[in-house]
């Protein structure tokens, strides 16, 4: 079972041919309205990977409501933990250019209210994965770790947006995910090298976690076991859009290791739920069904190499 405690917002994206310049209007070519926030793509991706899920936050009494939870419930993800409180739901301005890269503004609305108090201890123990991000209050999201990790879940942190975190935080959790911007903000505050391979296995040793360095378009790396770096090439795509990307592979990947998968097929899925996320538009939209990820990831699988070492061979399952 997955809780993931974060955020829903409502995406509000245009489409252009290129980012404008600072004070520079140009004409869009699309808008849409669409369901997102990290916590609720993370929700949705683990389900899709096919996951029993439950999301723990909080959403607004603006007309956005249905929205941001409608495709949740849809999936069939337990959404009785969503608190709603008055004002508005969250909300992110998203620009995809041609190239499908994007540029995001969030505004927390509901989502700077939740508290741990929203996510009760019923829900948390050994045979559960707690999934959580930083788009809801720092303060929040330690005490639910503490509480989490003092009854024996196995605590997954998706460190975006980028900021400097508690080493009581970090020695918390079980996974550390983030990308090269979240690793290089971290690497300054705990002193360690920002190269992806370095980082992952500097901040493995400090804090005992597994780390997760996703590279975009190149794939991701893990160091997770046995000293090993592993790396999985991302296979290539049509990209359509990249938002949601990085999601998708947070929640294949909780996915997976909540149902005991080893690390090589763990990290495989992620990166490829990943590519088949950049593949379609939106962020919820194009999180892909556990049936694709499942077929890319043998794919993916199969290329994986330990940097570390400078073969293919993993260590045995613990």
């Amino acid at each position: 079972m997955i809780v993931v405690f974060g955020s829903l917002n409502v995406d509000l994206t245009a489409c252009v041919s290129r980012f404008p310049q600072p004070g520079e209007t140009i004409v869009g070519l699309s808008f849409a309205v669409v369901a997102g926030g990290k916590g609720a793509n993370q929700a949705l991706a683990a389900r899709r990977a096919g996951a029993e899920v439950a999301m723990v936050g909080a959403v607004g009494t603006d007309t956005f409501v249905s929205t941001a939870v409608s495709g949740l419930i849809d999936a069939g993800v337990d959404i009785g933990g969503v608190r709603r409180i008055d004002g508005a739901t969250g909300s992110a301005l998203i620009v995809v250019d041609a190239r499908g890269e994007n540029s995001i503004v969030v505004v927390p609305g509901a989502n700077g209210s939740v508290t741990a108090a929203d996510l009760n201890d019923a829900s948390l123990g050994p045979s559960m994965t707690l999934v959580l991000q930083l788009e809801v209050p720092l303060d929040a999201v330690v005490g639910v770790v503490q509480r989490a990790r003092a009854r024996g879940a196995c605590v997954v942190l998706n460190a975006a947006p980028a900021m400097e975190l508690p080493a009581t935080l970090l020695s918390a959790i079980d996974v550390l995910i983030v990308n090269e911007h979240e690793a290089g903000a971290l690497a300054a505050a705990c002193e360690v090298s920002p190269a992806p391979e370095s980082f992952a296995a500097a901040m493995q040793q400090r804090f005992g976690c597994a780390v997760v360095v996703t590279l975009g378009s190149r794939g991701a790396l893990a160091s997770a076991e046995c000293g090993q770096i592993l790396f999985a090439a991302a296979p290539s795509v049509d990209v359509v859009d990249t938002t949601g990307a990085g999601d998708a592979l947070v929640g294949a990947l909780a996915a997976a290791l909540d149902r005991g998968a080893p690390w090589p097929r763990a990290l495989a899925e992620g990166v490829a739920a990943g590519t088949l996320a950049c593949g379609a538009a939106g962020a919820q939209a194009a999180l892909p069904a556990a049936g694709a990820i499942a077929r890319l990831a043998f794919e993916v699988e199969a290329t994986i190499v330990d940097r570390r070492h400078g073969s293919s061979q993993f260590c045995a399952d613990p």
